[in-house]
């Protein structure tokens, strides 16, 4: 199937303006996607994609733009190039699971332990975690993501989903049923349900039970035979093809499925009618219904997740529209998105192989168009604005990155301050009870939970972040201490032990081999399993991930084998390490460019130390000089309050709105970036 509509007009007669939208029409939405994918803000992020829009039983829209392999200059096919869909898996591996508890074999609200054999859950809580919990992320399962030794070039080698979950089972560490978090093992452990319960392979029940009944003969989850050979190249964000990966285990109910968008269209109408295939149906009309219901969210302007689906992106001043049902995937190479509305008998879906942002730009664009009905403000009650009384300052931790903070401030009158890494800082002004308005017309919500703790759901914020515990300082810091925010803020994020009996030691000296293991330990990594090659860190108590850096291209060694992991590590040499993990993709010197320094840095350091300038990666110890330089005191030691402050900054990095460093707020008078 290839629908183009009459390529004579080029151009929407009917082109969506103040408000009015333009009708779906197979010519309509042709002259739309050939004028959106020639956009500067979408070609920069794509090297080929295939988009398929249904609406009222029919193929509206099936496309393919760019190429499926630039090298070849094999264009995209939407009936034969393949993509992985990534996370778009998982609305399949639920479809499988509801298929199940429709036929009465499993129940929404069981205990998953009926279905997990011989496997023992540690679940320290009273309420066991149910199946519905796994279809909406709200385990409250500790973090299990793709490991290091996942990713292989090893195509013979088969690691089984029953051995993959034996190995890997999490325990459970937040109350079920609590916290909304993105959950790539519940999704997982769905497939292993799937596959205990039906009792053949996953793989095999998804071929027998949907993609077969609806005609998806380019799909699987099985990353081999004609499917891989005609899979198109991936190609990393610098545009360069990707080479062939492959992850254990070897099948990926979260994440492993194979399509072409001629499939997707096949199956989004059979899923818009009802279940209904040429021969019967692959799921009931009421099961559909029961999916396309958000059983999470914090304001119903910001739903969570649904049975297999998750919430659109917001659009400014209406939220995410709980009539809107969707599911994004990206990995390495590839990125797709779906998404439906129900009641206009419409779904989309877009796949692309080069991982990147067109999905922020596609959505809005395309809802805008064609249902701008959606993009319509929220109406309030005018006399829902809220107790002000109630204070939502303090720090909010994603429970699946513990890295990823946002901090919310008091503004005054009644407003916030809300910081996170790598999105803007923004004003949040109280809207309704408990829901604040950005800058952009987005919304955040606050909400307390069951269990006595804060939520905060905002744009741009995957999961319901939890507020951090209050810190309760040192011994030694003040609370008016310069250092004071940066040690509290590691404490209050979990960082450092909440305790304030203890001592901090502010001008404590860090070694190397902690400042590496800091690092690291700040973003949840617990070092490389392989054995440590520097002599000296073979049997050191941070020499695993003393070996991780090394693995990463972090740290060189001095040349005989040795790194001297407690010796003093100085400011340059935490630059170094700190750039160095910056994608190397990254364009740097745009970013420090401004920058102006004093005193004296070593050469091979000043690109780093800059850097470390430009992203505000210091504390008070970097003297701002008359000149607008900075002295970063670049070949002294790194003492412990120093160190708080580069940690605590670099999990609160500011961009402004179009990604670039937010230098009049890191700098707030004249300075080396002025």
């Amino acid at each position: 199937m290839n629908i183009t509509g009459n390529s004579a007009e080029a151009v929407n007669k009917r082109q969506a303006v103040a408000g009015a939208a333009a009708d779906l029409t197979p010519t309509n939405a042709q002259a739309f996607m050939d004028e959106l994918f020639e956009r500067k803000e979408i070609k920069e992020h794509y090297a080929g994609a295939a988009v398929v829009i249904v609406k009222e039983g029919q193929i509206i829209l099936e496309q393919g733009y760019g190429y499926a392999n630039k090298e070849k200059q094999q264009k995209v096919d939407p009936n034969s190039t393949v993509f992985r869909v990534a996370s778009v898996s998982k609305l399949f591996t639920a479809i499988a699971l509801m298929q199940l508890v429709e036929q009465g074999k499993v129940g929404l609200q069981d205990d998953i332990s009926n279905y997990l054999g011989d496997l023992k859950q540690d679940n320290p809580y009273p309420n066991p975690v149910t199946i519905e919990q796994l279809l909406t992320h709200t385990t409250g399962f500790e973090v299990r993501e793709v490991r290091p030794e996942d990713t292989h070039t090893d195509y013979d080698t088969r690691v089984e989903l029953d051995d993959y979950v034996r190995l890997t089972l999490p325990p459970v560490v937040r109350e079920p049923g609590t916290t909304y978090m993105y959950d790539n093992f519940a999704s997982m452990l769905q497939g292993y349900i799937v596959e205990k319960i039906s009792g053949i392979p996953f793989q095999t029940y998804v071929e027998q039970t949907i993609f077969q009944p609806l005609g998806m003969n380019n799909s699987s989850f099985e990353f081999q035979g004609k499917l891989r050979e005609a899979l198109a190249t991936g190609y990393g964000i610098d545009g360069n093809p990707v080479p062939d990966y492959a992850y254990y285990p070897t099948i990926m109910p979260q994440g492993g499925m194979l399509s072409t968008a001629s499939d997707f269209g096949v199956f989004m109408l059979a899923f818009l009618n009802g279940g209904k295939t040429g021969s019967g149906q692959f799921l009931s009309a009421h099961t559909i219904q029961e999916m396309m219901q958000y059983r999470s969210y914090i304001h119903p302007l910001l739903p969570d997740s649904a049975y297999g689906f998750e919430a659109p992106p917001q659009l400014p001043g209406a939220g995410a529209s709980s009539h809107i049902f969707a599911k994004e995937g990206g990995m390495d190479g590839y990125g797709a998105y779906i998404w439906f509305i129900p009641e206009q008998d419409t779904a989309v879906f877009v796949v692309h192989n080069q991982l990147g942002v067109i999905r922020d730009v596609f959505y809005p664009a395309f809802m805008n168009h064609f249902f701008p009905k959606y993009g319509e403000a929220a109406k309030f009650d005018s006399d829902s604005a809220g107790n002000q009384d109630i204070d939502y300052s303090g720090i909010y931790i994603d429970p699946r990155v513990a890295a990823f903070i946002t901090k919310i401030s008091q503004a005054g009158d009644g407003d916030y301050w809300l910081e996170c890494m790598a999105l803007p800082k923004q004003k949040l002004k109280q809207t309704a009870a408990g829901i604040f308005t950005d800058e952009q017309g987005k919304f955040a919500a606050f909400k307390q939970g069951k269990n006595g703790k804060d939520y905060l759901k905002y744009s741009g914020l995957t999961d319901n972040y939890v507020v951090g515990a209050k810190a309760q300082g040192f011994i030694d810091v003040a609370a008016d201490h310069s250092y004071s925010e940066y040690v509290r803020g590691l404490q209050s994020v979990g960082f450092y032990e909440n305790d304030a009996a203890l001592s901090f030691q502010l001008e404590r000296l860090v070694t190397r081999g902690e400042f590496i293991r800091d690092f690291f330990a700040l973003f949840g990594i617990h070092g490389s399993n392989n054995p440590v090659m520097f002599q000296d860190a073979v049997n050191h108590p941070y020499g695993k991930y003393i070996q991780l850096a090394a693995e990463a291209g972090f740290v060189l060694g001095d040349g005989n084998g040795l790194y001297h992991p407690d010796k003093p590590i100085t400011r340059q040499e935490a630059a170094l390490i700190v750039w160095r993990n910056i994608s190397p993709t990254a364009n740097q010197e745009s970013l420090y460019s401004k920058v102006k320094l004093s005193g004296i840095t070593d050469e091979f350091a000043i690109p780093a130390v800059k850097l470390m300038v430009a992203l505000g990666y210091y504390g008070p110890q970097g003297e701002i000089l008359p000149d607008g330089s900075i002295d970063f005191q670049s070949q002294e030691t790194l003492n412990h309050q120093e160190e708080a402050a580069i940690l605590y900054k670099i999990l609160l990095t500011r961009l402004l709105p179009d990604g670039s460093i937010d230098f009049e707020t890191l700098f707030p008078q004249d300075s080396p970036a002025s």
